[in-house]
């Protein structure tokens, strides 16, 4: 609390000197050049959860085809997918096409933070983010890059339960350091200082310009805050067939009104196919591969499945070796079928 009222105190000289900073040293991202709302709108769904260096060529290849609201708001779904394919959370496509028809159907679009909050997957981080970078909407984005630093910089004690709760907790000090003058500068230089300098592993302090008003440098220990509870990682396995037939594979493809993976394809499992495990995996192994969704970790098996599995079942489909490029999988069953194809080993 007191290392809190210490930095609130200094705001002025924080603001100055985080902007000036910002300025020199900002990263020349396609969504900073020549900045429009719509490029804000786009930039700020695919970073949800997702890596700069990876949205970099999807936000070149979408603003290519899809260059504003309107363009996007007429796009057929199936294309969004495709253009989104490999970058994952693909809810936050559907959203986004959402988003697009609200605006398309609004005289012009919103203006505040809380009008952003009505539309189709804006929550508060992104409202705070379209609206002050865009209309100079004085209101803080909190993720967690900001809250990595605001925790830091106050060398904040408190175990939070996850980082939402993290992210309400530290709201309040946001606002209070929030530049009222460049709201929208601002919470860029914070988030580029989260991102590049104040890392969650191995900060890079000797080179932060923040570092004198930092209580956690000052301790010695950084890399302790903030602190979260330790995340319970779930393991889920799944069981997936490989059916190939006269230079075809079949895949299943989910009902785009589903929840998750809506519209895209991916390997089958026993279920979708009618068979129990035991007469599924008589095929053999072909390989065995891992990867991580939020809390879970889930392995997947690839074992080959007959050629022609019996009946016909909702959302199967064959498709042909060579056309596989037109149809939208899953990032990592792309990847998978590529290199079982190409020959790989387990």
């Amino acid at each position: 609390m007191a290392n809190s009222a210490r930095l609130i105190s200094r705001r002025t000289a924080f603001q100055k000197t985080l902007r000036g900073w910002y300025r020199r040293q900002a990263r020349p991202l396609p969504w900073r050049e020549d900045p429009s709302l719509y490029k804000t709108v786009v930039s700020e769904f695919m970073l949800q959860q997702t890596q700069v260096k990876t949205v970099l060529p999807y936000f070149a290849r979408w603003l290519a085809v899809l260059p504003d609201f309107a363009a996007l708001a007429a796009a057929p779904g199936a294309q969004l997918l495709k253009l989104w394919e490999g970058l994952g959370y693909y809810a936050r496509a559907r959203n986004l096409h959402r988003l697009a028809r609200a605006i398309a159907a609004l005289p012009a679009p919103p203006r505040t933070p809380a009008a952003w909050r009505e539309l189709p997957g804006v929550g508060p981080y992104t409202a705070a983010a379209i609206t002050s970078i865009t209309f100079g909407a004085p209101v803080a984005v909190v993720d967690g890059n900001v809250v990595r630093i605001l925790a830091r910089l106050t060398a904040d004690g408190l175990t939070f339960r996850d980082g939402s709760a993290a992210a309400q907790a530290f709201t309040p000090l946001a606002q209070a350091l929030l530049s009222a003058a460049s709201p929208g500068d601002h919470n860029q230089a914070m988030m580029e200082l989260g991102a590049t300098v104040c890392l969650r592993q191995n900060p890079r302090c000797p080179e932060c310009p923040v570092a004198a008003f930092c209580a956690a440098r000052r301790s010695g220990s950084p890399e302790k805050y903030p602190r979260l509870a330790p995340k319970i990682i779930e393991q889920v396995a799944v069981t997936r067939l490989w059916c190939e037939r006269t230079g075809r594979l079949l895949l299943h493809r989910t009902d785009t009104a589903a929840r998750r993976l809506a519209g895209l394809h991916e390997l089958p499992t026993p279920e979708q196919l009618g068979l129990v495990e035991a007469d599924a995996v008589a095929g053999g192994l072909l390989a065995r591969r891992s990867r991580s969704i939020t809390k879970y970790r889930i392995t997947e098996s690839i074992y080959r499945g007959p050629v022609r599995p019996g009946g016909r079942r909702a959302g199967l489909v064959w498709v042909p070796v060579a056309a596989l490029g037109a149809v939208t999988l899953s990032g990592p069953h792309r990847r998978w079928i590529r290199e079982i194809l190409a020959g790989s080993k387990p």
